[in-house]
């Protein structure tokens, strides 16, 4: 039987459409073995490269180690550095233990980098120290310790200061800034002194805070450098590294206080203080810390947010350490470094 038109028409059609089908799916599954053999050729090429890369990277580090000491060194502290990177993309948390022995072995370092960490501050009794305690906030020891001889020497005791005219002190410690209320401050605990401790400094913290101007970083600087009273002093280079070295977390002075009073004896609380505002000022800078010449970059779990190129961080390094004076124009006869010279002197 022969097969009308129509029929013969849908019969072509089905075959085209299975013809095409079929091409669609030959085509598709050449995308993907071409897409996989794209892959692979990729990854060898990759594989090649970053092996030949890192075969590089190692022998010039072998090199550089080989090399010299400080080839020694700077890998040692990528090595460290490395280890902490490491384990914080693992995600493990430092244990409170681990911590605490940490911290205490960067008390130890800086015991031996600053053998005669001291107080920055020029004075000869507890009232001078109170006072220039007083003088030293929102400026540098330095600049106190350049205004206070005229202070003393006018006002040597705290009935003297206390009927100063107000101008005329004010005058006297222009150089410090904040002058107006540091004048306020300097009469009232001056008035306070006289009349309610006989003219003499407490020893006690509580008595302390109770003087106009004075609050516990004054307090803990007069107790434990004047009264040999353990005290930690929470100032701003102090509470910048404890958190850069994860010992707190908190910004609040006396909560940091809190923090790091728990990590060490009382006996070691004042020459704590000491080594690590020393370490501030002079390396772990504010803006561009020093970390490539930093003695316990190892130790540190914020190394590499400072200048870590080893001859360039050197050029940061502030009073002794890079060579310049430092901040007490009398400073105890251990002090390595220069005399800050006095007001109008050059300071380098």
């Amino acid at each position: 039987m022969t097969a009308s038109a129509e029929e013969t028409g849908v019969t072509e059609r089905s075959e085209q459409a299975e013809a095409t089908a079929a091409g669609r799916k030959a085509t598709a599954v050449g995308k993907k073995a071409t897409a996989r053999a794209t892959d692979r050729a990729t990854a060898r090429a990759t594989g090649k490269e970053t092996a030949k890369a890192t075969g590089k990277a190692t022998a010039a580090a072998r090199k550089a180690t080989k090399a010299t000491p400080a080839g020694k060194k700077a890998t040692a502290k990528a090595t460290g550095a490395g280890k902490k990177a490491t384990a914080k993309a693992t995600g493990k948390p430092e244990s409170h233990l681990a911590m605490v022995r940490r911290a205490r072995k960067i008390y130890r370092e800086l015991g031996e980098v600053y053998p005669y960490a001291h107080p920055e501050l020029d004075f000869r009794n507890p009232f001078e120290l109170l006072v220039a305690t007083v003088l030293s906030a929102q400026t540098t020891d330095l600049r106190v310790n350049q205004t206070t001889p005229r202070v003393f020497a006018a006002y040597p005791t705290p009935e003297d200061l206390a009927a100063a005219v107000p101008e005329e002190l004010e005058e006297l410690i222009r150089p410090t800034g904040f002058f107006r209320a540091k004048a306020r401050s300097l009469l009232g605990l001056s008035a306070a002194l006289r009349d309610r401790f006989d003219g003499e400094v407490p020893g006690r913290l509580e008595d302390l805070v109770t003087l106009p101007g004075v609050g516990r970083k004054t307090a803990n600087v007069v107790l434990g450098n004047a009264y040999g009273v353990p005290g930690i002093t929470v100032d701003t280079h102090f509470g910048r590294l404890v958190r850069r070295w994860r010992w707190t977390e908190q910004d609040d002075p006396e909560k940091v206080e809190a923090d790091v009073a728990a990590i060490f004896p009382a006996s070691d609380w004042t020459e704590l203080s000491h080594r690590v505002i020393f370490h501030g000022r002079r390396i772990c800078h504010a803006r561009k810390p020093a970390c490539g010449a930093c003695p316990i970059a190892p130790l540190c779990p914020s190394y590499g947010e400072g200048e870590t190129d080893p001859d360039k961080a050197a050029k940061l390094l502030k009073y002794e350490k890079g060579g310049f004076p430092g901040q007490r124009l009398s400073p105890p006869p251990d002090y390595p470094g220069l005399p800050a010279p006095p007001l109008g002197g050059s300071e380098r």
